[in-house]
Formats: structure tokens, sequence, C-alpha cells
């Protein structure tokens, strides 16, 4: 079945393939390194991390970029305010990014495209375009995109130009999004204002040419696939389309994939409303990095998720239920096999292939692995699941954790990172007993657990409960829980 996905451009679910034999050429709008990112960013990022595990897994070949703004309004104003350079302003959050990156499993592109890196390919792109009169130089120094000159302007939003205001000019990186001016693509410097020294002057680029210089500059003139949140789609993306049409004369992007906006108990998420939250504040709450990684990479990306904290107390069950039944398969199984558990395992395999090749649908795909696990453990309740089912179940979870990745444990290891983050760089901020619990279970290392565990085992065999619960309690102290399985075996899992 063919990957089809909606394309914003066209305003329709279409077939994607790439146009280059089996290489997609992939460009996502990065982050914008003037804070912490928060959960909303993060929906974006695991979204198009699905989509890229997605097409690996179907075996295509990617090149996939993505930009890091480390210049813009923000970042000028915050550096200079705080008498550094741009650089030493954004590198500790240009690290967070990447820190919080692994944290959720997301996989890091091919080639990370740092603004400040290509400024450069930025002037030169702005200078081709004042040679066709498509961009002019102001009084002060400063480029403007002339819109007027540019007819398709519009066709990704669909936005009514009909009252544009012929000169008209705006400036600022942030906007109004329903603003249709002729927009900056070099700003003039101002004094104080970090500047750099090209061939069509002194001054530092506006956002958007940013994306466009870096896109065609690592995957060409034209490529594949554009991604990023629906709040990009204007002005954003229009204007990278209209900057780079212009210039080339050619397709910018085939396929626009935006991701929908995640709201925080059915509100728009706002520190005034004082429900926003970055990822290392979910964290240093207790809550685990796999299952806020599950619940973000669960909602299909064309549909608004409402994040609640009961929803992520959900995916925090559905994720233990996933490695309990994982360690379930890996246990000692009676010798046989169940035709029913074989086609169980072939069914669920297709169902979740066909579910992201029909535009990602997250919830199907993660429908069909837990349909397999009720199945599944059902009959081994029942005494129908054997040892010979076990390799094709457990390649059906893998096929899933593929794209979800939540079934290795590295929750303490990760909490544990962000806690040491919060007593260096945040002493202020609260830390919730359960994260420091989860924190401190990542001390123990997996042989000392297991000699422990071993030794728990002995000592009920010997009839010894005073040692082995002790053993259990000691455990238990270091957030590690014990469970006794009906074949007699003990397994632990961090909590």
């Amino acid at each position: 079945m063919p990957l089809r996905l909606y394309n914003t451009l066209g305003n329709k679910v279409e077939e994607f393939a790439p146009s280059d034999d089996n290489l997609v050429r992939m460009y996502c709008c990065g982050p914008t390194v003037y804070d912490y990112g928060h959960i909303g960013n993060f929906r974006t990022f695991v979204a198009v991390d699905v989509l890229r595990r997605h097409l690996l897994q179907s075996g295509r070949k990617l090149r996939h970029v993505m930009n890091i703004t480390d210049v813009d309004d923000r970042i000028i104003e915050r550096s200079a305010a705080q008498h550094i350079t741009v650089r030493q302003y954004t590198e500790k959050f240009e690290q967070a990014f990447f820190d919080d990156m692994a944290l959720l499993a997301i996989h890091k592109p091919e080639v990370i495209a740092r603004a400040t890196d290509n400024i450069p390919e930025m002037a030169r792109l702005i200078e081709g375009l004042a040679q066709k009169g498509i961009a002019y130089r102001a009084d002060d120094g400063s480029y403007y995109f002339r819109i007027a000159r540019f007819p398709g302007y519009g066709k990704l939003s669909r936005k009514d130009l009909a009252h544009i205001e012929d000169g008209a000019r705006v400036d600022s990186d942030r906007f109004d999004k329903e603003e249709i001016r002729d927009f900056a693509l070099w700003k003039a410097p101002k004094p104080g204002e970090a500047r750099w020294q090209t061939e069509i002057g002194e001054g530092r680029p506006g956002w958007h040419i940013e994306c466009s210089a870096m896109a065609m500059k690592y995957l060409g003139p034209s490529f594949d696939l554009h991604a990023g949140g629906e709040d990009l789609m204007f002005p954003h993306h229009e204007n990278e389309i209209a900057q780079s049409e212009a210039f080339t004369g050619q397709t910018f992007a085939r396929f626009w994939f935006h991701v929908r906006f995640l709201l925080v108990e059915g509100q728009k998420m706002s520190k005034s409303v004082g429900n926003f939250f970055t990822v290392r504040d979910l964290v240093l709450k207790g809550h685990k990095p796999s299952s806020l990684r599950f619940l973000l990479a669960g909602a299909p990306y064309r549909k608004q998720l409402n994040f609640t904290f009961d929803g992520l107390k959900s995916a925090s069950s559905s994720v233990e239920r996933l490695r309990n039944f994982k360690l379930r398969l890996e246990a000692p199984l009676p010798p046989g096999r169940n035709p029913a558990m074989q086609q169980l395992a072939q069914d669920t395999q297709r169902l979740m292939a066909a579910a992201l090749d029909d535009d990602l649908n997250a919830a199907e795909f993660s429908a069909a692995i837990f349909e397999m696990v009720r199945q599944a453990n059902t009959a081994a309740d029942s005494g129908q699941l054997f040892a010979e089912d076990a390799p094709p179940l457990l390649a059906a979870l893998a096929q899933f954790d593929h794209i979800f990745d939540v079934m290795e444990d590295r929750d303490a290891a990760f909490t544990a990172r962000v806690v040491e983050w919060a007593r260096r760089e945040r002493p202020d901020v609260e830390i919730s007993e359960a994260a420091l619990q989860l924190a401190a279970s990542a001390s123990v290392g997996d042989g000392e657990i297991e000699k422990l565990v071993a030794e728990h085992v002995a000592a009920r065999k010997a009839r010894n409960f005073f040692r082995s619960d002790a053993i259990r309690n000691e455990l238990a102290s270091r957030n590690i829980v014990l469970e006794n399985m009906k074949d007699g075996t003990v397994r632990w899992r961090r909590k």
C-alpha cells in the first residue's frame, strides 16, 4: 500500500513518493533557541519523527534537514541585555533542545543547519532577488521582498490578497497571523545589535530567508517534503515559498506536512494562564519521558491534541502494559504453537503498516498492537500461548516500537539527568518526590538488581521470608518493583 499524506499545498490527501528514486529529501523547521522547548514545540517534532521512522521502516532512504534558528528578534534582544554574543546566549538552549530530543527518543536529522553558519548563502539569495527586481533595498540598508511581484503568493495558506497595501512593510520576526505585507529579508543593524558583514551590507537576516537558503543549500532548489507546525503555515512557510520560487522558478517543496496545535486541558497553552509546560517541567513533576513520548506519538498529527494529565497517566499505564507483555513473551512458555497466534501476529503487522500508510494514522496503528496484546494475553491465561508463538508476536511488537520507541526503560536515567540539571541551573524549581525516587533508581545498576533478585528468590525457596521481604523492601526503596510470576519466576522493573 503506497503512503498517502495530506498535502497542505493541494488541500487533500495525496500519494507520496520521492522524486529521486528511493531518497526522500525532507526539510523540517527546527527550534528558535531563545528558551527551553515546550510541549507544543515537541508535539511537532515527535510527529515528524513518526513520519521519518515510518519512511525508514518502509525501506526509504532519507536526507532530513532541520534548521536551528539561532538569530531572531528575541535572541538579539536577550543577548544584548546580558552583554554576551548571540552564540554564547543560544548555545545552552541549543544543547538543551538536543537533550530533550534524546529524552523523547526523537531521531536526529541527517543534517542540522544553524542559521548563523549559513549567512553568506542568505545574502547571496537576497542579492539574486534584488537583481530580479523582486527584492528592494530601503534607505537604511534593509532589504524587503516585494509581494506584489510574486503572483502565487497565498497559495499555501489560501489568503485573500485583495487588501494588501503596496509598499507596506513589516520588520518583526513575530507576525500577526493576518498580516500580508512586504516582509524583511535583511535587517540593517541597530546600535548594540549583533551584525554580520556581507556582500549586501552589514546587518542580519530576517527569519524567513534563513529556511529558504538552508533548504536549497542542502536539498537543492526543489525537494520532496517540508514539515512544521500549523502556526508556521502563514506567514513563514508562505514567505519561504515566495522567496524561493521567485529566485529559482521551480516548485520549492512538493508536499507540505503541517502538525496541528496542542491544547492543555482544553485551553491554549499560555504562561499567563499557568498551563505552560516545558518537557523538563513535566519530568520534574514525576512524569516519565516514555509516557510523554507515547502520548505525543499516539495522536494523529492532523487532529488537535488536548494534552491532559489524566491522558499522561493513561499513557504511562499503556507503556507498562506493553513492557509487561514483552516480559511475558520472553519468559519460558510451554512447547508448541497456536496457529491463531501466528496469524494474529501477521495480521497485526499488516494493520500497523496500513495505518501509517493511511496519512500516519497513529491511533489505528497503536490500536492494532493493543488488540494483539489483549488477544495474546487471553490466550496465555487459558494456556493457549506457546513457545513458537513468541517470536512472531515479538516481531510485531518490535515493528510497533520502531515507531513509538517506548519499550526500552530509559526513564530513570533521563529523569536523573533532568533532576541534576534542575539542581544546577534552576534551584528555585520544585522537584517532586516521584521524580526524585525515579532518578535515584537510575543509580542502581542492572547487575546489582539481578544479584539482589536472585538472593530474594533463594531466600524464598529456603523459606527465609524475613530475608526475602527485606530484599523486596530494599529494592522498593530504590524504586524497583518485584513481580511474582505464575511459573514461579520473579521479574523486576523500575517503578
